[in-house]
């Protein structure tokens, strides 16, 4: 197994996630398999109780980890899936070493950070590591992303750990990256002290990085890439400039041009070969149509919503439309400002807040034939909607927003629950699809896997009621409701489940294509 570490400096947010990513990419596009890595060095266990709008996105993988949003871009850069063993936390280190510690396994030792938590975090690794893949084989290649920055306290027993596993390991099985800031004076002129103390710190720790990727707005020129390469000890052809892209698929296109992949191929003692540019082709369709999109957003940060704004890119390119989006507060709009959108999504979250707003979005997307998508709380609230304003139960509500007609329910075996984190109805799921429905001919399938987060679901009381009226119940995973669709001409859909999650820049999310598909029809139409 070969390892790369990449690590960070100066300051948090450089993109540390997209250049791990990126660089899985450049191997993957030489035939190499690749499996990744996510540090985070807080305390939570995982990321399921964490505030998104200080955190960002919550992505869920397969088995229902509940992760940092970074694994995300490894799924939809690499076309992997990954498990929550890919996900290590300082929460989940110590919570395992104490349990060790609590059954005796250390054996009457006196448990300290040297060696038992490093011994923790190395183990982790080489387990997460050494997963199957899907096709059952081990990757070539394991990414480790460092969470956070050198220097930082909460990072150092992870730092320590891989400076031990870098002596382990013969030198050819490990290659540290180390992302840094390059900051840009009123000038233009490249400010390289930065990247030379952070350098500095990680020298300190006993780490000496192979590479070093300059983030910066502008690229760097040969005399800051050779300043940088004389102060820090590292090869000129190793010091490479990562500028700001327009679109974070751009970033492992600008990096090959870069020649990050010969480098680590080299440092590594991997074959040279050839890349192959069919991702390249898929990201970079051109487009010839464009269309506004409407996400009704209740947390007001994009960062929250970025496996959704994907998909939506990656339906976009398999139809060469660009889609722009506008977000809409849940709690402050006015009808008017959709009316110049060609589509209305309703996004996920948990709470009441900005409820009226999503139900009033979904209400003017179905009675004026706009296309629709609603996702997780979107499916709730477009049931809920239904049975306002369709069926004149007037106080239909979720358990979730406090009194009256309960249309959604909270799940029975959600009803005792006292810990919030990892309790929630998680990961993939199987669906039955109903021949002939909107959602079966998006998919070709009965059978579909999707990922799913929440707490609530359609109530089984009004079930039939509901149907009868009209809003058909398409998606079904044993009895519980996954997909709601209306007949009729204009595109109306929402899921219990996330398929975002699951979409890629080669394997765009059937809903999402749809959906772009009938919004570039209906702007068609107006015109």
């Amino acid at each position: 197994m070969k390892y790369i570490i990449v690590t960070g400096g100066v300051m948090s947010g450089l993109g540390k996630g997209i250049t791990t990513a990126s660089i899985g990419r450049l191997l993957k596009n030489r035939g190499y398999s690749v499996t990744a890595v996510k540090i985070d060095p807080y305390l939570n266990i995982d990321a399921g109780t964490m505030n998104p709008a200080q955190h960002g996105e919550v992505f869920v993988l397969k088995d229902g980890g509940e992760v940092d949003l970074d694994l995300g871009n490894y799924e939809r850069f690499l076309d992997i899936s990954l498990t929550s063993d890919h996900n290590i936390t300082t929460g989940r280190v110590y919570q395992s070493v104490i349990e060790k510690e609590r059954r005796g396994d250390y054996l009457g030792a006196t448990v300290q950070i040297i060696p038992h938590i490093t011994n923790e975090i190395k183990e982790c690794i080489r387990n997460a590591a050494s997963n199957p893949l899907e096709d059952g084989s081990t990757a070539d290649v394991c990414l480790v992303e460092v969470g956070g920055t050198v220097g930082d306290i909460e990072s150092m027993p992870f730092l320590e750990a891989i400076r031990q596993m870098h002596g382990e390991l013969a030198q050819d099985e490990m290659a540290l990256v180390h992302v840094t800031l390059v900051p840009a004076d009123t000038m233009g002129d490249h400010k390289t002290k930065p990247t030379q103390h952070s350098v500095k710190a990680l020298r300190e720790l006993g780490l000496h990085p192979d590479v070093i990727v300059g983030r910066s707005e502008i690229v760097m020129d040969p005399g800051t890439k050779r300043k940088i390469s004389e102060f820090c000890d590292v090869s000129q052809r190793a010091v490479i400039s990562a500028a700001t892209a327009g679109d974070i698929y751009e970033v492992p296109m600008e990096l090959e041009r870069e020649g990050l992949a010969d480098v680590v191929t080299e440092l590594l003692d991997l074959e040279k070969r050839e890349a192959d540019n069919e991702w390249y082709r898929i990201v970079s369709r051109e487009y010839t149509s464009r269309i506004t999109i409407a996400i009704v957003s209740k947390y007001g940060i994009e960062d929250v919503y970025i496996s959704i704004k994907e998909a939506l890119k990656h339906a976009g390119r398999r139809l060469s439309t660009e889609v722009r989006i506008k977000w809409i507060d849940a709690e402050t709009f006015e009808l008017q400002e959709l009316e110049d959108v060609d589509g209305i999504l309703v996004p996920g979250g948990f709470g009441t807040r900005g409820i009226e707003g999503k139900l009033r979005a979904i209400k003017y997307a179905r009675e004026n034939g706009v296309p629709f998508l609603g996702l997780c709380l979107g499916f709730q609230t477009a049931v809920a909607e239904f049975c306002r304003n369709v069926l004149g139960w007037t106080d239909a509500g979720s358990e979730e927003w406090g009194e009256g007609k309960h249309v959604i329910a909270i799940l029975p075996e959600q009803e005792d629950v006292l810990n919030l984190g990892g309790t929630m109805r998680l990961g993939d799921c199987e669906i039955d699809v109903i021949a002939g429905s909107r959602i079966y001919n998006l998919y070709g399938s009965k059978k579909i896997v999707e990922r799913h987060r929440h707490r609530y679901e359609v109530n089984p009381e009004y079930i039939d009621e509901i149907e009868k009226a009209g809003l058909k119940f398409s998606g079904r995973c044993r009895n519980r409701m996954e997909v709601c669709e209306i007949d009729g001409d204009s595109f109306f859909l929402a899921t219990q489940f996330h398929p975002e999650f699951k979409s890629t820049p080669t394997r765009p999310s059937p809903p999402y294509v749809g959906f772009v598909e009938a919004c570039r029809d209906n702007r068609r139409e107006k015109k």
